[in-house]
């Protein structure tokens, strides 16, 4: 970093330029912009989208959905295969399908069915559920609606009714027992179905999500099981429906080799296909397009070594490599890209509400007039920390450390005594790591050292709620603050969400060459510190649960005129308490009654007035109607 701190420092600092695909960066005044069609485009600034949050009365937490990004990922999915295929002449066209399961948010599919339409963009069900909001809101004859997922009956006819109502609705086989159901129901309601089948492909990919292909995965057939699904369905005359070929290799493949070595196996399984006889014309190779999540353009799991275009590239050339030596028509490809297409399009924003600190850059504390011999080798330690001796330094502090502990447990030293020794520690442990910024090797002993001496920033949000996956599979996305980035940041610090759980921190971070321990932050000050987490639209909103009865955040969806103004398309409160509550069975109604019982029989006991009853009662509803988190004072 220069001496003199700008922008650029926290571009490079934070990486956004890495990671953000074009769709953000910073201002002059060190204030995250949206550039919302990429680099170039016209922008906004994302505090002002806050400023006016707020002045509309919409508290922190809240979760920003840029819907001008969502239409852009659309556009630059369907984009990068025209290219692809204009270079390489292909001849089929692409077909992609939103899977509803990564945000099933109704205003996200709502806008993808809507702006999607013009490239005849469809949806993937997996459930019943799905089927039913997929029926609603897609209107495009030439849309593909994918229903994967186990089918009963009822699911069945939902589908074949879709056929009717002129939606191209495609059942993928995926256990052999959906065909005899799916046949009966077809001519009991005289209606010819589209039909695909999903195949378990030997291939695997890497990340986190490896387990979703190969032979052992939960969903899709074997190559016996499709060969008996082709003669059932012969011998049902049936076999001229069966148009389609599904796999899915998993979620966020980071590395494009493993696209490619599927698709080979899978090209063999669809050529197979139609020398059985079966007309087919789509290929479906379900998700994986990744989001590069560090910026690091890797095979690591939260990144990728390819772009869209790339993939698409990588896809069209291995198709027409297996296709065109046997004569048979590039098929129509579909993907059933969500992380990709929803990913960038939504951001959380939450307020600082405090920092615990360890004080270590204090003066050596005043030790009594007749100190402990363990103060006194602390004190000496704390003294001696040079960069020549500084491992001997770190190994007598942890020495030194430990016996206070033993010391105190025993009676030995006072309490006070044992703080000045907490102190002493700390002040040592940091004079240690100042010192090894200036080694050219440091010993893996001190990796986690700045860990151990950060900051904490609680802040006003639930882990749980919002970035579930941070939790449960350590995922990664990209934190920073969205504003003061034309100052340096002097902390370094670890972030803990407002719930009671040990659990509800983040202490892992992005990072160009590794995974980081501390993210790089600015003392908060008295203003409100306002952090932002990207690329949470896929999965977050879908899997959060109610942990502490901390409930959905504020919404606020906003879109861009061509003049870059903000325009606050949709705005959703937050949950109330009474809202979460009557989510976990609890009556808010029959609650307030028996409290106001509670408070009448106090105000007869003469324990409180009648004017306290009516107060008591007024902060219990007003508890109730309120915002599930941490709200300030007017």
């Amino acid at each position: 970093m220069s001496e003199k701190w700008t922008t650029a420092d926290a571009v490079d600092l934070y990486g956004i330029d890495r990671w953000s695909s074009g769709y953000f960066g910073v201002s002059d005044a060190g204030e995250v912009l949206i550039h919302p069609q990429g680099k170039g485009s016209h922008t906004a600034n994302l505090m002002d989208v806050v400023r006016g949050m707020q002045e509309r009365g919409l508290d922190l937490p809240v979760l920003v959905r840029l819907s001008d990004i969502l239409d852009e990922r659309i556009k630059r999915l369907h984009e990068s295969f025209s290219v692809a295929a204009g270079e390489y002449g292909y001849q089929g066209s692409y077909r992609g399908v939103y899977p509803i399961k990564v945000n099933q948010q109704q205003q996200v599919v709502e806008e993808i069915c809507s702006f999607g339409a013009k490239y005849h963009h469809g949806l993937e069900a997996g459930s019943k559920g799905e089927l039913i909001a997929a029926i609603s809101f897609l209107k495009d004859p030439q849309a593909y609606l994918v229903c994967n997922g186990y089918k009963d009956e009822e699911f069945v006819d939902l589908g074949l009714y879709a056929l009717k109502l002129g939606i191209q609705c495609v059942f993928v086989i995926e256990m052999p027992s959906e065909v005899p159901v799916i046949v009966e129901r077809a001519k009991a309601l005289g209606i010819r179905p589209i039909l695909g089948v999903r195949v378990k492909l030997t291939s695997q990919a890497g990340g986190h999500w490896t387990k979703s292909g190969g032979e052992r995965s939960v969903f899709g057939l074997t190559t016996m099981e499709i060969i008996k699904v082709v003669d059932e369905l012969r011998d049902a005359g049936m076999l001229d429906c069966l148009k389609l070929l599904h796999y899915h290799l998993g979620s966020q493949i980071p590395n494009v080799r493993d696209i490619r070595e599927a698709l080979k196996e899978a090209c063999q399984i669809y050529i197979g296909l139609v020398e059985e006889g079966a007309p087919m014309g789509v290929l479906d190779l379900g998700g994986g397009l990744a989001v590069d999540y560090d910026g690091s353009h890797t095979d690591f799991s939260g990144s990728r070594n390819y772009t869209t275009s790339e993939y698409f590239s990588a896809v069209v050339e291995e198709i027409m490599s297996a296709l065109d030596e046997t004569g048979i028509a590039h098929p129509d490809l579909i993907t059933e890209s969500g992380r990709a297409l929803v990913a960038y399009h939504s951001v959380l924003l939450f307020n600082v509400l405090d920092v615990g600190r360890i004080e270590r850059f204090s003066a050596p504390p005043q030790l009594p007039a007749e100190p402990h011999d363990l103060l006194l080798n602390l004190r000496e330690t704390l003294d001696a920390v040079e960069t020549r001796n500084v491992q001997e330094c770190y190994h007598d502090a942890l020495y030194y450390r430990d016996e206070s502990h033993q010391l105190f447990k025993r009676g030995l030293i006072s309490l006070r005594e044992r703080a000045l020794a907490g102190q002493m520690f700390w002040q040592i442990l940091t004079r240690v790591a100042e010192r090894l910024k200036t080694l050219d090797y440091v010993p893996d002993e001190f990796e986690n050292l700045d860990a151990a001496l950060a900051d904490v920033y609680y802040c006003n949000f639930s882990l749980f709620q919002s970035l579930p996956d941070s939790w449960a599979i350590d995922q990664l996305f990209p934190i920073m603050p969205i504003h003061r980035l034309d100052e340096k940041p002097t902390r370094a610090g670890v972030i803990s969400d407002i719930t009671c759980d040990s659990d509800g921190k983040i202490e892992r971070f992005i990072d160009l060459r590794d995974v980081k321990q501390t993210l790089p932050l600015h003392d908060p000050g008295d203003d409100d510190y306002i952090l932002g987490v990207f690329l949470i639209g896929a999965y977050q909103e879908t899997l959060g649960d109610l942990h502490n009865l901390l409930g959905d955040t504020n919404v606020v969806s906003v879109r861009l005129d061509g003049d870059g103004h903000v325009h606050y398309a949709r705005e959703i409160e937050g949950d109330s308490v009474a809202d979460v509550l009557s989510y976990v069975e609890y009556q808010p109604k029959e609650m307030v009654v028996s409290v106001r019982e509670m408070a009448e029989k106090a105000v007869k006991e003469k324990r409180i007035t009648a004017k306290e009853r009516r107060a008591i009662m007024r902060a219990y509803e007003d508890g109730l109607r309120g915002y599930t988190y941490y709200e300030r004072e007017n």
